[in-house]
């Protein structure tokens, strides 16, 4: 189901491709929606790409396109901060199969598994850029999961090794702003890297500490340190 902005956003964009022929911006959708960020518009552009709602033509600038819209349906309640306004929303209510409907879930033989977008490497060593625009997709039982927006990253780098975590391992993450001391997260700093670390608040700093003895605990400001997402899972192959 959809949470009431992404099916705001789904609309908006529906009747603006046929109004102009073209997708709206990010700033016109960040407005529309009465946002504070562009950011906040990139996670519902995400969310309704990996539930089969929106699709993007590769190479084009503001080529989103809208793939299907829902007759009926439920919406969930929105978690997402960056919402000012709540705007009055009367959802409908799906009848019938649920559970043919339930996006990115596979059915039949393969009724346990799930399909997450996978956003390239993530470094265990040097902070790097992680996130990226144009995701892959990786299949994830569905009983390594629980509740909320997930997605992968490929480990880079050997700085995590003593928590089981090696180079060339794909961490299945949950999209979270807040983390537990002690726990394993994606982490952006200063608004440009993004490393995978465990965090240790320290006053007014935060400390994201490497699991391996050859690499150094790094300490920032707290305001200089989001994170992103927490570390729920992770998949090897041999």
């Amino acid at each position: 189901m959809l949470t009431r902005k992404q099916y705001e956003l789904l609309v908006y964009i529906d009747k603006h491709l046929k109004q102009t022929g073209f997708s709206p911006s990010f700033e016109e959708m960040k407005e529309a929606l009465t946002l504070k960020s562009k950011s906040g518009i990139h996670r519902l552009i995400s969310a309704l790409e990996e539930r089969g709602y929106l699709g993007r033509r590769h190479h084009r600038a503001r080529a989103l396109e809208v793939l299907r819209l829902p007759d009926n349906m439920v919406v969930a309640p929105d978690t997402d901060t960056d919402d000012d306004a709540a705007t009055p929303f009367s959802p409908n209510v799906i009848r019938g199969d649920f559970s043919a409907r339930l996006q990115g879930v596979r059915t039949a033989d393969n009724a346990g598994a799930i399909q997450l977008p996978l956003y390239g490497k993530i470094a265990a060593g040097l902070p790097i850029e992680a996130l990226n625009d144009t995701p892959a997709h990786i299949e994830v039982p569905l009983a390594m999961i629980g509740s909320g927006e997930h997605f992968g990253l490929e480990v880079a780098g050997d700085s995590m090794v003593e928590a089981g975590i090696l180079d060339g391992d794909t961490v299945i993450i949950r999209r979270s702003e807040t983390a537990e001391n002690g726990q394993i997260v994606v982490a952006l700093i200063e608004g440009t890297e993004v490393t995978l670390k465990r965090l240790r608040r320290r006053g007014n700093s935060i400390a994201l500490e490497p699991c391996n003895v050859r690499h150094e605990t790094r300490i920032f400001p707290a305001e200089k340190v989001k994170v992103q997402g927490k570390l729920v899972a992770l998949l090897r192959q041999y």
